[in-house]
């Protein structure tokens, strides 16, 4: 296995840097910056008009979780935050840290069934909410869940369908029975209170400090359970391949609630004296074009439906980007000609590509500056510092011990500081993912050059085959986007009585443009193998996604499976 070996140990050389592991927890880093640079801006969030400096990031924060232990909160306990991004939403994700408490980052998309699984399956003590958004009323969604609290008590609730659930806090101005206002809650912390430092001698950087629920594109969601070494560290690194300092404003218009938002953008930019800009609630584009132009932002997060949708906003020539360089391009894999763009429109002459999922911090593979852009833009770079990776034989089952030889597809296993403390309750699933060696099992499917580039090229689940040949989606996806006419597609694949499998392409065509299925199988043709060129191909405005821009392949598999009266043959 001399080709494995050289494979994983090109892995281990680029990620040796001369950087140690952060061994603080996230309260102590943050407040040693703070005192490093107390009057440099720290955050600005555009659509609530507020901003603070690192000192008065560090007043508000304390005070609130002052507020929190004086609810009886403590080490340990879960505290869910069910709300789209805001100033608030930061706060928590720090206060929380201060006390060594649990933060569950709940979808804002989940409903009440969902909401329901997500507090119970942790045992959450407190909810802190936002009480509206997009004509969604949380507040009756969490009255209808906990019809008790009218009659009870801030700290004392009773419920009989949440029944670890004392604590409602919201963020909005009116009053409602049962639940606390935010804006009061947090009046009642102080700042200097001593019980903050007796509390943060306790503390160790491998406690766990989050939950982040998998983002359902398969399966039932399951409690990814973080520490503050896991997401500090994260975030430092994802920092450094962005090459952030103190003079950076990263523009995140990804959601919080995902490892995006929280750790490679909040944490990235804390622990560089970065400063944070949400440009709103939720993506939308014009407001993140304002909002790069009006504070100079230098960097700017975002999935390829993000970019795509900026670069094609009617009024997207209007405005200034030239103060961009740096960002990451993540999430689901971004066609190549769009981040051409994203460098010659945008000026992100260094904007990353990053890798990861959840249950490892996210980030375990990033681009860096220094990748010639050919490379960085075909690639999802090398693996970061303090990580290994190794692409697996994806037959060897729960172990990862057989390595492919260089160039080989294969499954993408991932150890090191990043990888989850696992999920929440759940033993037998954590044994799945996490073998006994310590390799993290991620379900897709990569290769890697002699340099330790590594490329991924599909889901193992994902992977077609049709009568015995293995096709990637991503290889067809890549080819169909260079059609003029084509913005946007996703190739899946569906049961067929013959083959086994058969390809169907969905396609978003750039405004204007005009294309049917016959011509575009004649751009295939000659141009990729026949068995490649998809059989069935419908023409859409969108793709079903989650809220974090994730294509759910699943959903247009099923949908297809309907229109076409398709049956998936039964196997062993």
């Amino acid at each position: 296995m001399t080709n494995a070996m050289t494979n994983l140990s090109i892995s281990q050389d680029q990620g040796a840097r001369d950087i140690p592991l952060i061994e603080q927890t996230i309260g102590d880093f943050f407040d040693a910056m703070a005192a490093r640079l107390p009057e440099h801006e720290a955050l600005v969030s555009c659509h609530q008009q507020l901003r603070y400096t690192y000192r008065q990031l560090q007043t508000e924060t304390r005070r609130l979780a002052s507020a929190l232990l004086q609810l009886g909160l403590q080490r340990g306990d879960r505290i869910g935050i069910w709300s789209h991004n805001n100033a608030q939403w930061l706060l928590t994700q720090l206060a929380t840290a201060q006390i060594g408490a649990v933060l569950v980052n709940i979808n804002p998309a989940y409903r009440l069934a969902e909401l329901e699984y997500a507090l119970n399956k942790v045992g959450c003590k407190a909810l802190i909410a936002m009480p509206e958004f997009k004509h969604s009323n949380y507040i009756e969604m969490i009255q209808a869940l906990a019809p008790e609290l009218a009659g009870s008590t801030p700290g004392a609730l009773v419920c009989a369908r949440l029944p670890d659930l004392k604590t409602v806090i919201h963020l909005g101005q009116q009053s409602v029975p049962g639940m606390l206002r935010f804006a009061d809650f947090i009046a009642t912390g102080d700042a200097q209170d001593a019980r903050l430092a007796q509390v943060a001698a306790t503390l160790d950087a491998r406690d766990p400090i989050n939950i982040q629920f998998t983002s359902g594109t398969t399966g039932f969601p399951k409690g990814a359970t973080l520490t503050h070494r896991n997401i500090l560290n994260n975030g430092f690194f994802v920092g450094e391949a962005m090459r952030l300092t103190e003079q950076d404003r990263l523009c995140i218009p990804v959601p919080l609630y995902h490892c995006f938002g929280m750790v490679l953008g909040n944490l990235a930019c804390l622990t560089h004296g970065a400063t944070i800009v949400y440009p709103n609630d939720g993506f939308e584009p014009l407001s993140v074009l304002q909002a790069v132009q009006h504070e100079r932002c230098t960097g700017l997060h975002g999935v390829p439906t993000m970019f795509i949708a900026l670069l094609d906003h009617p009024r997207f020539a209007e405005f200034d980007l030239s103060t961009l360089r740096t960002g990451i391009m993540a999430g689901s894999p971004c066609p190549i000609e769009v981040m051409k763009r994203v460098v010659r429109d945008m000026h992100m002459a260094e904007v990353t590509i990053a890798y990861g999922m959840t249950e490892t911090s996210p980030v375990s593979c990033q681009s860096d500056a220094d990748t010639p852009l050919e490379q960085r833009v075909a690639t999802v770079g090398r693996v970061q510092p303090h990580l290994e990776v190794k692409i697996a034989d994806p037959d060897s089952g729960n172990t990862a011990g057989a390595t492919v030889a260089i160039g080989a597809t294969g499954e993408l296993c991932t150890r090191g500081y990043s990888v989850m403390h696992g999920y929440w309750g759940d033993p037998e699933k954590t044994a799945e993912a996490i073998d006994a060696d310590g390799w993290m099992h991620t379900g897709d499917l990569a290769t890697m050059d002699a340099q330790g580039f590594v490329n991924i090229v599909g889901r193992i689940k994902d992977m077609v085959i049709r009568g015995g040949e293995n096709i990637y989606p991503r290889e067809i996806e890549e080819f169909l986007y260079r059609h003029p006419a084509v913005q946007d597609v996703q190739v899946v694949g569906v049961p067929d009585p013959k083959y086994g499998e058969e390809l169907c392409a969905w396609i978003v065509l750039r405004p204007g443009a005009s294309l049917d299925a016959a011509a575009l199988r004649t751009f295939c043709e000659g141009q990729i193998a026949h068995y490649k060129i998809p059989r069935y191909m419908r023409f859409v405005d969108a793709f079903p996604m989650t809220v974090t821009g994730k294509v759910q392949k699943f959903k247009m598999r099923e949908v297809m499976k309907e229109e076409l009266k398709l049956d998936e043959s039964k196997t062993a």
